[in-house]
C-alpha cells in the first residue's frame, strides 16, 4: 500500500483540481469572476480568475486526512485554509495591505507552533518574516500563464528526487501537491483558460514555505538546496523591490517591471514559461544536488544559481518602468 499511496494521492488530487477547474472556467465569467487588465496584469483581456481554489481544495482537504495521524496537520490545513481564504476575499474585494498582512503573520506563527521546529527564538522569527516575504513573493510572481504553477512542480518533484522522497506527512503533501497542480496546469498553460488569483498563489507560497522550513528543520535537505530550487522566484521578486526602493518609485503599487515580466513582453508567455522551466530543470536542479552532496559548497552554489538571473535583471532593466509595456501572448 505504501508503495502506490503516492500514486493514489496525485490521482486523487489531480482528478479534484480538474473537476473544480472546470466548474469555474464555465462559471466564472457568468458571475463576473474574472481578472481585468491593469497596471499589474499581463494579459489585455479579461480573464476567469479563482482557479486557485481548484488545487487548494484537495491539497487542504489531503492535509486534513493527514491530521487522523496527527492533530497538527489539521491545524496547518487550517492556516493555509485561512491565508487562501484571505487571498479569495483579495479576489472578490479588495482587503487591504494591512489586514492581509496582519493575517498572514497570525497564520504564520501558528504553523510554526503547531510544527515547531527546534530552533532558538531569534530563527523562529526570522522564519516567520521569511514565510510571510514567500507568501508575498509568490504573490507577485503569479502574472504570466504557468509560471507559478511550473515554479510548485518542479520545486515539489525536486524535493522527492533529491531526498529520495520525503518521509511521512511531508511527502504525502508534496506528491498531493503535485497531482493538484498538474490539474490546474491543464487549464493554465499558455495559452491560459483560467489564472490562480491571490487565493492560488498565497496558499502555494505559504505551503512550500512551510515545506522549507520543515525539510531544514527535520534535516532532509539543506537550506541551500531548498533556496537554490527557489531561486526563480525570491531572486526575482527581492531584485525588482530592491531596484524601485532605491530609484523613489511607488513599490507598493502595481507593476509589470518584475524580469519575468520584461521577458514575456519581448518573447511572449509560452515562450517565457518553458525558458523558466529549462533553466530550473538544467541549472537550479544540478546546482542543489551539487549543494546537498558538498554543503560546504552551498554559498557558491547559490551564488551560480542567482548570476545568471542577476545579468538578465541588470540587462532588461527589472524594476525600471518602461513604456508600450502591454502585452498578452
Amino acid at each position: 500500500m505504501g508503495e502506490i499511496q503516492p500514486l493514489i494521492s496525485m490521482s486523487a488530487a489531480f482528478i479534484a483540481c480538474v473537476a473544480v477547474e472546470a466548474v469555474l472556467v464555465y462559471t466564472a465569467p457568468k458571475h463576473g469572476w474574472l481578472a481585468l487588465p491593469n497596471r499589474r496584469s499581463s494579459h489585455l483581456r479579461p480573464i476567469p480568475t479563482l482557479g486557485g481554489l481548484g488545487f487548494a481544495l484537495p491539497i487542504a482537504a489531503g492535509l486534513g486526512y493527514a491530521a487522523l495521524g496527527g492533530a497538527a496537520l489539521g491545524g496547518l490545513a487550517l492556516c493555509a485554509a485561512g491565508v487562501g481564504l484571505m487571498g479569495l476575499v483579495d479576489d472578490v474585494r479588495e482587503l487591504g495591505r494591512t489586514p492581509r498582512l496582519l493575517g498572514q503573520f497570525i497564520f504564520g506563527g501558528a504553523a510554526l507552533w503547531l510544527l515547531p521546529p527546534d530552533w532558538p527564538p531569534w530563527l523562529l522569527g526570522a522564519a516567520l518574516v521569511l514565510l510571510v516575504w514567500h507568501v508575498n513573493l509568490y504573490n507577485f510572481m503569479d502574472g504570466i500563464d504557468g509560471l507559478a504553477g511550473c515554479a510548485c512542480l518542479f520545486f515539489c518533484l525536486a524535493v522527492q528526487l533529491l531526498a529520495g522522497g520525503a518521509p511521512g506527512w511531508l511527502g504525502d503533501l508534496l506528491w498531493t501537491m503535485v497531482g493538484a497542480i498538474l490539474g490546474f496546469m491543464a487549464f493554465n498553460w499558455p495559452p491560459a483558460k483560467i489564472i490562480m488569483g491571490d487565493v492560488g498563489s498565497t496558499f502555494l507560497g505559504f505551503l512550500l514555505a512551510v515545506c522549507v522550513i520543515q525539510l531544514v528543520a527535520q534535516e532532509i535537505l539543506p537550506l541551500a538546496s531548498c533556496l537554490i530550487l527557489l531561486t526563480g522566484f525570491w531572486f526575482d521578486a527581492s531584485y525588482t523591490l530592491c531596484v524601485r526602493m532605491m530609484t523613489g518609485q511607488a513599490f507598493w503599487e502595481a507593476h509589470r517591471t518584475h524580469l519575468y515580466q520584461k521577458v514575456a513582453q519581448r518573447k511572449g508567455h509560452l515562450w517565457t514559461t518553458s525558458a523558466f522551466l529549462a533553466f530550473c530543470l538544467l541549472w537550479l536542479l544540478p546546482l542543489a544536488h551539487f549543494a546537498q552532496a558538498r554543503p560546504a559548497f552551498g554559498a557558491l552554489c547559490q551564488l551560480a544559481a542567482v548570476l545568471p538571473l542577476a545579468m538578465a535583471a541588470f540587462l532588461l532593466r527589472a524594476g525600471l518602468p518602461e513604456e508600450g509595456a502591454a502585452f498578452d501572448r
